[in-house]
């Protein structure tokens, strides 16, 4: 075939030379650059032209037939290799390693709300920068699932994972110091762009050392490290924010609390997985597909020995010799000499070439061949995490509301009353206080928490040590009082009326009022609501390879919307966190199905590209459907009901149509 191929080219080029005698007497004379073909004056090409152009095209066509055929060879002997390795210590060893990053990643979705609530005291945070925060955990994950995404493609998997978990460890430290909100928020948006790479590279990464009998299987169970760590954040939330002993402090401007040390902790999944990285190869297919087929070839055989070895049989040989390297047609790295005299200017020839290699994969993931399967991933991922991510914000803030529906259900309300010579010396709490006349009082050492004076009389009263909460004076008239260290400033007191009234030692810091904090019960539905995913990750990872991954994820989807019904029943506490493990148990096939058809429908060469791209898609999906749903919470359940149920009918269908990938060599 090589010879035939060879002549063919041979042939296709033999063509007969012109001779410069052959030139006619009225051009003698004339340089050879100065003739000029008689049709030029028409527009017709010289026949030279247009065949070296037909030439040129032929030999491009050829190229590519053959970089397309080598792909395939190589997909088919690669999964040849993966059996002849088999599967075994070395694998579950990775998965291990790929298990704690993927967990990292689930921690990364629940610090932030988990320490806001103690956190706001400390930074001092208005409601509009503790949004933000929420914020931009998402869009941080964002741009970081598109980023590392690419670069995973071109540079390496296994190179990528680390500087992505690097970058997320070293800022997740530093911003557990960060003492101002700004740094806090800067700290956390480089944190949440490292980890936002891990999803995309893992199931890559992973998927790359499986068979094709135990690729679906395995992934599926790799997700289930994803629920692990919303487990692991609750859970550790719960053991340390609680504790105001864990902390100390430096003077009165560095304060370092509990919260802080769950920050530290939270990180601890991604600084294992990273130290198990270092022992790690690359991916072989990255390697082969790269034209690196020594070292390809080694890091194979290490899986080979190592899983025979561990199974008692160290005589058996690696059979492999030669494993087939395609050709590229892509260009590489270049340098251009005039401009690159300095490393400040070979960086960045190099970072503008990658930059441009990286869009070009993005781009060719909408190619005839793939644009297809990539818009129909597209509603898939979209309609899943809109639903999903805006119904996990929707329970817990529910929650919450029917908490403080019911706080607010046992105020107690004083009126008209005359209150003379009294100390207040115990606590205040959900209390209106309207009409009320306050004689020669004094409220020392005390916490007020919702109270409320309304056209109330203050005379000659004296308040001493006040700490406050959601307290406000309105229309009240205040004579002759004193206020000393007391956090009663003047956005507390509302169109009221003051003579001869004095405000001493005030205290200083935040002048905003607080949530309390974070109660047991919401980190009881965080916990729940991850440990419930359990059930749906060992459905899915048994029958995936029995029921196939587009039936799993379509009929998820669709019996996902049918429990979104019930959440019109919805009155209680309990009923809320009942159908949320219910939604999401359901819900958890759905999501291994999606990431196990993601990385099987995509070629090596494009695999994390893609995977980054929906990861970047769906937490956009995330960040509309959280602050959608959210906006709800207390006005109608309609409208969220609704939506999730139509996003998730139309990515269930969508996914009924596509292609199965089940028998499918990994491309």
């Amino acid at each position: 075939m090589a010879d035939h191929y060879q002549n063919n080219i041979y042939n296709q080029g033999d063509y007969p030379l012109q001779e410069d005698d052959a030139a006619s007497d009225v051009t003698e004379g004339h340089d050879e650059e100065d003739q000029m073909y008689e049709g030029e004056y028409q527009g017709i090409p010289h026949p030279d032209d247009t065949k070296a152009a037909q030439r040129a095209a032929w030999a491009k066509a050829q190229t590519a037939s053959s970089a397309a055929s080598d792909l395939e060879e190589l997909s088919e002997q690669y999964e040849y290799i993966m059996e002849e390795c088999g599967h075994g210590k070395f694998q579950w060893m990775l998965f291990i390693v790929l298990g704690l990053a993927l967990m990292a990643d689930g921690v990364e979705c629940f610090v932030v709300a988990f320490v806001l609530p103690s956190a706001e005291k400390d930074l001092c945070l208005s409601n509009a920068e503790k949004g933000m925060l929420g914020l931009i955990v998402f869009l941080s994950m964002m741009v970081g699932a598109f980023l590392w995404g690419g670069l995973a493609d071109k540079v390496g998997r296994r190179q990528c994972l680390i500087l992505a978990l690097s970058i997320n460890c070293i800022f997740a430290f530093m911003s557990s110091f960060a003492q101002g909100y700004s740094f806090f928020l800067f700290f956390r948006l480089l944190s949440g762009i490292g980890i936002g790479g891990t999803a995309p590279i893992v199931y890559s990464y992973f998927s790359e050392f499986l068979q094709m009998n135990k690729r679906g299987e395995h992934l599926s169970w790799l997700c289930m490290f994803w629920m692990i760590g919303g487990i692991y954040a609750s859970f550790t939330a719960w053991g340390i924010i609680p504790r105001y002993g864990w902390g100390f402090s430096m003077g009165t401007e560095f304060q370092f609390h509990a919260w802080r040390v769950f920050v530290l902790v939270a990180a601890l999944p991604a600084i294992a997985s990273l130290v198990g990285l270092t022992f790690m190869p690359e991916s072989p297919r990255f390697l082969l597909e790269n034209g690196k087929h020594d070292d390809a070839w080694m890091i194979l055989k290490q899986v080979h020995d190592t899983n025979w070895r561990a199974k008692g049989q160290p005589e058996k040989v690696f059979t492999v010799v030669h494993i087939k390297t395609p050709k590229t047609t892509e260009d590489g790295f270049f340098e251009v000499q005039s401009a690159t005299r300095t490393p400040v200017q070979r960086w960045a020839v190099r970072s503008l070439t990658l930059c441009k290699l990286v869009l070009r994969n993005v781009a060719s993931l909408l190619s005839a061949e793939l644009r297809f399967a990539t818009l129909f991933m597209a509603v898939i991922w979209f309609c899943m995490a809109f639903s999903y991510y805006g119904l996990s914000v929707w329970f817990p803030d529910m929650i919450k509301h029917l908490q403080h529906e019911e706080y607010v259900s046992k105020v107690q309300v004083f009126h008209k009353k005359r209150v003379e010579n009294m100390i207040f010396d115990f606590p205040l709490e959900n209390q209106i206080h309207e009409e009320v006349e306050y004689i020669r009082d004094k409220f020392i050492n005390i916490e007020m928490k919702s109270v409320k004076f309304k056209d109330s009389l203050f005379e000659d009263c004296h308040f001493e040590n006040i700490r406050s909460s959601e307290t406000v004076f309105e229309n009240c008239t205040i004579h002759s009082t004193v206020f000393y260290n007391t956090d009663l400033w003047e956005a507390k007191f509302i169109d009221c009326n003051m003579e001869n009234t004095t405000f001493e030692h005030n205290k200083h810091g935040c002048h905003l009022d607080t949530a309390k904090e974070n109660d047991v019960l919401i980190y009881l539905v965080s916990f729940l609501g991850s440990l419930a995913v359990l059930p749906g990750n060992i459905i899915s990872a048994l029958y995936m390879e029995k029921i196939g991954r587009v039936k799993i994820i379509g009929g998820s989807m669709l019996i996902s919307a049918g429990c979104t019904f019930f959440l019109f029943l919805s009155f209680s506490q309990s009923a809320i966190i009942a159908l949320q493990c219910l939604f999401c148990g359901v819900s958890a096939a759905a999501w291994n199905g999606i990431e196990v058809v993601t990385v099987e429908l995509y070629p090596a060469s494009k695999r994390a590209t893609a995977s980054g791209v929906l990861n970047a898609l769906c937490k956009l999906a995330a960040v509309l459907g959280s602050s959608i749903f959210a906006s709800c919470v207390g006005i109608t359940k309609a409208i969220p009901i609704l939506l999730s149920f139509t996003a998730l009918v139309c990515g269930g269908l969508v996914a009924l149509n596509l292609p199965d990938t089940q028998q499918k060599i990994l491309q």
